[in-house]
């Protein structure tokens, strides 16, 4: 009979934790359909620190801090004074002592500011701009599971770093082969276009797609995929324009 509770469509299985999670990895539009009717977000972030800390350790076990400092000041030092190296090699042990400190830090923070920063970026687009009607929890927890691949790219950092007979070989700045300015020489003087093409790589082009599929979910009929990729690809390029001027 019509009107009856028969005629009624049944309600989508909700997604486990466990699904959502290898969901976007194998089906991401099913994964944040589910992500933006319940947008939990504690999982993801919780894993995407553990690895960041992971990291984190690896970096002062196998390489050490002072390899790290020494590794970020080599280009600067070619172009310092005697007087200037010399000051600088007197500050290296507290900075050796700073680094491991900021590291951790950065490593269990980092992913939460991170991801409530884009989030409020991301809103300001699509909400301000498209009308989509997005709210924060959704977006916060859209930028979350798009955290999930770097995990992955942590695992393979990981790997590549204890897999060098040499720590020294291990290029911090750009350990991978992922992106287009791996394929350079850091030395080059066209820093610019290194810089630009250092940020082209596979895992910030799957992010992208991750969290424009999120949105898309999120904002449902009013706002289309076009429209979500346009608002997570307009800051970041700009961000990469801004990291590249710097690095000239």
């Amino acid at each position: 009979m019509p009107g009856t509770d028969f005629d009624a469509e049944p309600e989508p299985r909700k997604l486990s934790e466990i699904s959502r999670l290898s969901g976007v990895f194998f089906e991401p539009t099913k994964a944040f359909t589910d992500i933006a009717e319940r947008p939990r977000w504690l999982a993801p972030l919780l894993l995407v620190i553990l690895a960041s800390l992971a990291y984190t350790f690896a970096i002062g076990q196998r390489l050490g801090w002072e390899r790290v400092i020494d590794q970020q000041l080599q280009s600067r030092m070619a172009q310092m004074s005697d007087q200037q190296r010399a000051a600088v090699e007197q500050t290296k042990g507290l900075q050796v002592k700073i680094a491991s400190v900021f590291a951790y830090v950065g490593a269990l923070l980092g992913p939460p500011v991170y991801c409530l920063v884009a989030a409020g970026v991301l809103l300001l687009i699509v909400n301000g701009i498209m009308s989509a009607g997005i709210k924060f929890k959704q977006a916060f927890a859209v930028m979350c599971y798009s955290g999930l691949p770097g995990i992955l790219l942590i695992v393979l950092m990981i790997v590549a770093m204890y897999m060098k007979p040499n720590p020294d070989d291990f290029n911090l700045q750009n350990p991978l082969p992922f992106n287009l300015g791996w394929f350079m020489s850091p030395d080059t003087p066209a820093k610019f276009l290194h810089s630009i093409a250092s940020s082209i790589d596979i895992f910030s082009i799957w992010a992208i797609a991750l969290i424009a599929t999120g949105l898309k979910a999120a904002g449902g009929r009013k706002l289309t995929f076009g429209g979500a990729a346009t608002a997570v690809l307009t800051p970041w390029a700009i961000v990469v324009l801004l990291k590249a001027v710097i690095a000239r």
